[in-house]
């Protein structure tokens, strides 16, 4: 079973870490198989702006940009279509690694012209394939940590998923709903409230169903059943798609 943080969050209100959350899985049986942080690979990379681009002397395609960074301004030779002065960019450090192109980054010389880091292209950071130009944000500080912008403004791009092992007896947690009763019951954060629809019958229904005294000692009091007439194969209906959501299930 594979859930996204916030899909989990939609279902409890907690402030728990993902480590927090994994630890309390593990010890509720629900061992956790793997968690995919796209933080994790982010967290080194700031914001900059650059303040001022002119052509490379020795190369067409390249540019020479003057970055304004939280060390100040910084020398970084770039071969980006969209280099220009004016934008907010990502900013990759010397001593950073970059996850998309399995390099970690030192100070050097772009034909005879000394850079220090580059700016980088959502692909390099493996946050989509786009490498058309280096990623221009519309926002930002310069020295503000990109995953902290993320987390503000596209928080998908940096929402963690959790995998757990489910076991026989467990079913339960086969959907985040069940996952998160549990995560709440343990202390971690509180159930939020799930608005249920109401379907009225449209007809009488012809089985007649009793409890028998013997059955409701044994702790049998209710039994509930509805007859469903007209059934048709074909896709799910926009109401019972939005139920299966609201109980942590996808629809088919």
């Amino acid at each position: 079973m594979k859930f996204t943080l916030s899909w989990l969050k939609d279902h409890l209100d907690t402030t728990a870490s993902v480590d927090e959350i994994c630890e309390a899985l593990t010890d509720l049986g629900l061992e956790v198989e793997g968690v995919e942080n796209p933080a994790d690979r982010l967290k080194s990379f700031t914001l900059g702006k650059v303040t001022h681009a002119e052509q490379h002397p020795d190369a067409d395609r390249l540019r020479v940009c003057t970055v304004q960074t939280d060390e100040g301004s910084k020398q970084i030779v770039c071969g980006a279509p969209n280099a220009r002065t004016g934008i907010t960019i990502v900013l990759c450090k010397p001593g950073d690694y970059v996850p998309g192109i399995d390099t970690t980054l030192s100070v050097g010389k772009i034909r005879g012209v000394e850079s220090h880091g580059m700016m980088a292209s959502e692909r390099e950071l493996e946050l989509s394939d786009e490498h058309d130009g280096i990623i221009e944000l519309p926002s930002g500080e310069i020295g503000e940590l990109f995953i902290d912008w993320l987390a503000k403004n596209a928080p998908e791009k940096v929402d963690p998923t959790i995998e757990i092992a489910i076991t026989p007896n467990r079913p339960d947690a086969l959907g985040v709903r069940g996952i998160a009763r549990d995560l709440a019951a343990r202390g971690l954060g509180k159930l939020k409230p799930v608005e249920t629809p109401s379907h009225d019958g449209q007809f009488a229904c012809p089985i007649s169903v009793t409890i028998e005294d013997d059955a409701k000692e044994d702790g049998c009091f209710v039994f509930a059943g509805r007859l469903i007439r007209g059934v048709k194969n074909g896709p799910s209906p926009e109401w019972l798609q939005q139920r299966l959501k609201a109980i942590g299930l996808r629809p088919i």
